[in-house]
C-alpha cells in the first residue's frame, strides 16, 4: 500500500511526478496521453479562485485546507462490503456496483456481462478487458480546458465504473452505483465513470453518494454518459453524506438524435455538495429534463450548475431546481441555456425556486439564457422567499399546529419534484427521507401529520391543497 498526504498548499505538479508512474502503469497510451495533457492544463490553470464566475459564491480553498491521504493503489483488497452497505430502498431490485473509499469494491473481479450483452464493471478493469470501448469514449464528452477538477480527475483517476448498453437493447432493471465512504483517515478520492448507451436503447441508473463515518472526505468524481440515437436514460443522483466531507461531482451527456434524458440531483445531507451537469443536444429531437432539489441546514451547502447546450434544431430541454435552507446554509444554483444559431424551432426552460426558513440562510442564483437563434421558445425564472403567510394562516386555521404546518407546506413544494422520479419504489423511499429530512430526523415521529409510508400507519388528512 502507498499513499500520499497533501493538502492545497502543496505543488501538483510534484505530486503528479510522483503518483503518475503508479497510476498509469497499466493505462492505454492514449490514456496517458490524456493524463499528460490534463496535468498541463492543471499547472496552467490551477485552482479556482473567487475571480472564476462559476466559483464566485463558493471558497474551495478552505476544503482543501485540511490535509488529506492520496492512496495509489487498490488498500482494501479484503474488505467486506456487505458489512459496510445495505440498500435502504425497500423492494428495490437492482444490478448493484460498489464503491468503497475511491476504489471498485471488487476491483479483480472479471467484467459482468448479461445476458443482453450489457457490461457492467470496474473501469480499470475495462481497460484491459474492453480498451476498444473505453478508448473510443473516455474524455470525448467530459471537458478539462475551462474545468480544473475535470483536469484533476483525469489526472489522478484510478478506478470507477464502466457501463455499456449495446443497441437495441432495454436493460431489464435499475442499475445502482453506490459510492461508500467509510475510513478513518481524511481520503481525497478521484473516481471515474463511463457510461455508454447505444441506439435505441434504455437505462435506468442511481448513483448514490453516502458517507458511514465523520472524517472530512473529499470525493472528486466525473461520469460521462454517451446516448445514441433514440437512447433513453433515466438518471438518479443521491447525495446523503456527512457534514464533514465534500463532494465535487460533475456529470456530462451527450444525446444523439431523438433520444431522451431525465436527470435527478437529491441532496438531503452533506458538508459542501457541487453538481455540475453539462448536456449536449448534439443532434435533432433531442430532449432533456433536468431536475434537482436540495435540503441543508446548520452550515452545508449545495451548489448547483447546469450548462444546456442546444446545438440542433427542434431539441427541448426543461429544468426544475428547488431548495429548502435552515440555519446558516448556502446554496448555489448557475443555470446557463447556450442555443447555437443553427438550434432553430428550440425550446428550453429553467427555473429555480427557493425558501429560506431564516434570515441567515442564502442563496445565490443565477439563471442566464444565451440565444443566437430567432425561431426558439425559452424563459427562466428564480425565486427566493419564505413561507407563504396566508397558506400558513389557512392551515393554522384548521386546527394544525405551527410545527406540523411548517413541515406541510414544505413538503408540499419539495413534492413536485420528487413527484418526477419514475422509480415507484425509489419515488417512495425519497418520499420518505424527504419528510425525516424536514423534521431534523430520521426516525417517524407518532405526532408527525407527514408520517412516513408504512402500511400500518396510513394517513388521511382532508385539506384543499390548492390554498397551498
Amino acid at each position: 500500500m502507498t499513499a500520499t498526504t497533501l493538502n492545497h498548499a502543496e505543488t501538483f505538479d510534484q505530486l503528479f511526478k510522483e503518483k503518475l508512474p503508479v497510476i498509469s502503469r497499466n493505462d492505454l497510451a492514449s490514456l496517458t496521453r490524456l493524463r499528460n495533457e490534463a496535468i498541463a492544463l492543471f499547472n496552467q490553470n490551477g485552482l479556482p479562485g473567487s475571480a472564476d464566475e462559476k466559483w464566485r459564491n463558493t471558497d474551495i480553498t478552505r476544503r482543501l485546507d485540511l490535509d488529506y491521504t492520496m492512496h495509489h493503489e487498490d488498500f482494501q483488497s479484503n474488505l467486506d462490503v456487505e458489512k459496510i452497505f445495505a440498500c435502504e430502498v425497500p423492494d428495490l431490485d437492482t444490478f448493484l456496483i460498489t464503491m468503497v473509499n475511491g476504489w471498485y469494491a471488487y476491483r479483480n473481479s472479471a467484467l459482468r456481462i448479461l445476458p443482453s450483452g450489457t457490461i457492467i464493471g470496474s473501469l480499470g478493469r475495462a481497460l484491459r478487458e474492453a480498451p476498444e470501448l473505453v478508448e473510443a469514449h473516455l474524455g470525448k464528452v467530459a471537458r478539462m480546458h475551462n474545468n480544473p477538477f475535470v483536469a484533476l480527475n483525469t489526472a489522478f483517476a484510478s478506478d470507477g465504473v464502466f457501463i455499456y448498453v449495446p443497441d437495441n437493447t432495454v436493460v431489464t432493471k435499475p442499475i445502482q452505483m453506490v459510492n461508500v465512504v467509510d475510513h478513518h483517515e481524511n481520503l481525497f478520492m478521484q473516481t471515474r465513470n463511463l457510461v455508454i448507451v447505444g441506439k435505441n436503447s434504455r437505462l435506468e441508473l442511481v448513483h448514490c453518494d453516502d458517507s458511514h463515518n465523520h472524517t472530512a472526505g473529499f470525493t472528486n468524481t466525473v461520469t460521462e454518459i454517451v446516448m445514441g440515437d433514440n437512447a433513453s436514460v433515466d438518471y438518479y443522483k443521491m447525495q446523503n453524506i456527512n457534514d464533514q466531507s465534500t463532494v465535487l461531482h460533475s456529470a456530462w451527456f451527450h444525446l444523439g438524435r431523438d433520444a431522451r434524458l431525465n436527470s435527478h440531483a437529491i441532496s438531503l445531507n452533506g458538508g459542501l455538495i457541487r453538481n455540475e451537469s453539462v448536456v449536449t443536444l448534439s443532434q435533432p429531437g433531442a430532449d432533456a429534463n433536468v431536475y434537482g432539489l436540495y435540503l441543508m441546514d446548520k452550515k452545508q451547502q449545495t451548489d448547483n450548475l447546469v450548462f444546456v447546450d442546444h446545438a440542433a434544431p427542434n431539441c427541448t430541454s426543461s429544468e426544475l431546481f428547488k431548495g429548502i435552507l435552515d440555519d446558516y446554509a448556502r446554496a448555489v444554483f448557475n443555470g446557463h441555456i447556450l442555443v447555437r444559431p443553427d438550434a432553430q424551432q428550440t425550446a428550453a426552460y429553467q427555473s429555480n425556486r427557493n425558501i429560506l426558513l431564516t434570515d441567515k440562510a442564502r442563496v445565490n442564483t443565477q439563471p442566464f439564457l444565451e440565444i443566437y437563434a430567432d425561431d426558439v421558445k425559452c424563459s427562466h425564472g428564480a425565486t427566493v422567499g419564505q413561507l407563504d403567510a396566508e397558506a400558513m394562516f389557512y392551515l393554522r386555521s384548521r386546527g394544525i399546529g405551527e410545527e406540523n404546518a411548517r413541515m406541510l407546506l414544505m413538503y408540499a413544494f419539495a413534492a413536485e419534484v420528487i413527484g418526477k422520479i419514475g422509480i415507484e419504489n425509489l419515488r417512495d423511499r425519497i418520499d420518505d427521507l424527504v419528510k425525516k429530512r424536514l423534521r431534523g430526523e430520521l426516525s417517524i415521529c407518532d405526532q408527525c401529520v407527514l408520517h412516513c409510508s408504512k402500511p400500518d400507519q396510513p394517513i388521511t388528512f382532508d385539506i384543499d391543497m390548492s390554498k397551498i
